[in-house]
């Protein structure tokens, strides 16, 4: 059986979870593609729905079939390939980090936490710590992990949390007036903070923090994006570790 109605009660529970207000209501949020669903399984994280279009079906076991004109509705993409699961949101939580880890800031491009998201994951940056920022769950920054959501610890928290359970964890800010990264010697254990896209860290996180550091640029250069400079610094800082080691 195909639905073909926009109408359908999963389809429209499957369009809302678009919104943070429907996610945080159902504790689900949805991963599309056909790769990324399949990673997802194999990640072993709890799927609740598969809907795919019926060039998909017999794909993915218990998939509900619609027409490809009621998965437009429920996609996200410019050109979607027909397959779209609704997932548990994880329930995390707020603890102490179990080795480097990420505190980001007041970021408020999904895109940009997708993207460090991804990164961490590949360097080995498990635990995130996010104060105050756009929704790791929603599909744009879902899309922009490239499955790196799946294998991280996203924890949303505040300020005041996050600097609870970063408790005895020396936090490394990056910021344009810290030291030059590539000749800064981290800690054993720690936690680089990457601050608003914007505005940068705030007060509150910068006064906590035990030290700063920064990327050199050329003079022609203002800054760099917030998931680029992300990125740099978290493999600068595993590279400088493994040195001292």
């Amino acid at each position: 059986m195909v639905i073909t109605s926009r109408s359908n009660p999963l389809v429209k529970k499957i369009v809302s979870l678009a919104d943070k207000k429907f996610r945080r209501q159902y504790g689900e949020y949805l991963v599309e593609g056909v790769k990324p669903v399949r990673e997802c399984m194999a990640a072993g994280v709890s799927i609740v729905n598969v809907l795919c279009t019926p060039r998909h079906e017999g794909e993915f076991e218990n998939a509900v079939v619609v027409s490809e004109d009621v998965f437009k509705s429920l996609s996200a993409e410019k050109t979607p390939q027909g397959v779209i699961a609704s997932v548990k949101l994880p329930s995390l939580p707020l603890r102490q980090p179990a080795g480097p880890c990420l505190l980001l800031d007041r970021l408020q491009d999904p895109g940009n936490v997708g993207t460090i998201i991804r990164t961490a994951n590949a360097a080995g940056f498990v635990d995130i710590y996010l104060v105050d920022c756009a929704d790791p769950f929603s599909p744009k920054a879902v899309r922009a992990s490239m499955s790196g959501i799946f294998f991280v610890n996203a924890m949303c928290c505040s300020a005041e949390e996050a600097l609870s359970a970063l408790s005895g964890t020396p936090i490394i800010t990056a910021d344009m007036d810290g030291e030059n990264i590539f000749s800064f010697t981290p800690p054993g254990t720690y936690c680089l903070c990457i601050g608003n896209e914007g505005g940068g860290v705030s007060h509150e996180i910068k006064g906590a923090s035990s030290y700063t550091v920064s990327i050199p640029m050329r003079e022609t250069c203002e800054s760099l994006n917030a998931a680029i400079s992300a990125a740099i610094a978290m493999y600068a800082l595993k590279n400088n570790v493994k040195e001292v080691q």
